[in-house]
């Protein structure tokens, strides 16, 4: 295809599986301030969100302060366990295949939008051998939390492509509603921290089980895209 497409992949939950992490961190961070830890669930349900307004979110009746202590506290925690062998951050299984056969292509820039910070988001690639694939990094301490469109807008912006030739694969609804508001595709993975329903009733209009369908997924989408362009100038 001579029409350049971006894939935009969010990071913790559709890349990389830092579920142990997180929770860890949170706790830690929680126990820090004399917090009641919260259930696993919970925590993981704010996964994609910038870390104040994760902390915002499950600690809505504490004050600015608080939440600038744990935020702290989680950051110190998150750094600490990065050096703990029994933690780590593996991809996904599929993640590295499906995206050495993107990268590999000359019609597909690949990016990221995520929750992480840039330099968290950095390591977390480095670490994976995999930061040459992207072209674009969008992370949280560099634009409004996700749901706002702004990541997506200059992910596209920096990819020179238009919304309807950009779509982004994300494991919560927070990536869904960010993809549609920017007017791109956004397409839900089940292998996350939000499950399937909830993907669909915020917008998701496919839900991928394996990474092993997201070419293929890709491939059918983006010709069912070109057969409508051409019919729509017939």
């Amino acid at each position: 295809m001579s029409e350049l497409k971006l894939v935009v992949f969010d990071c913790d939950g559709t890349l990389v599986d830092s579920q142990h992490m997180i929770v860890a961190a949170m706790n830690r961070a929680f126990s820090a301030h004399s917090l009641s830890l919260l259930p696993r669930e919970k925590v993981l349900s704010i996964v994609g969100l910038s870390l104040e307004e994760a902390i915002r979110k499950l600690l809505p009746h504490e004050d600015g302060a608080t939440v600038s202590l744990v935020k702290e506290s989680y950051r110190q925690a998150f750094f600490h366990l990065r050096q703990d062998p029994s933690l780590h951050e593996p991809l996904f299984p599929g993640a590295q295949q499906a995206l050495d056969m993107l990268a590999a292509r000359d019609d597909v820039l690949l990016g990221v939008a995520t929750g992480k910070s840039q330099r968290g988001l950095r390591n977390i690639l480095e670490l994976h051998d995999i930061r040459d694939h992207f072209m674009t990094l969008q992370t949280a301490d560099e634009h409004p939390s996700k749901p706002h469109p702004s990541m997506m807008q200059q992910a596209m912006n920096e990819a020179g492509v238009t919304a309807s030739q950009t779509v982004i694969f994300g494991d919560t609804s927070y990536d869904i509603v960010m993809g549609r508001d920017a007017g791109a595709h956004a397409v839900g993975v089940s292998w996350g921290y939000h499950d399937r329903e909830e993907l669909i009733e915020y917008g998701a209009p496919h839900v991928l089980d394996h990474f092993d369908d997201l070419v293929p997924y890709l491939d059918r989408h983006w010709s069912g895209a070109a057969a409508t362009k051409r019919s729509a100038g017939d």
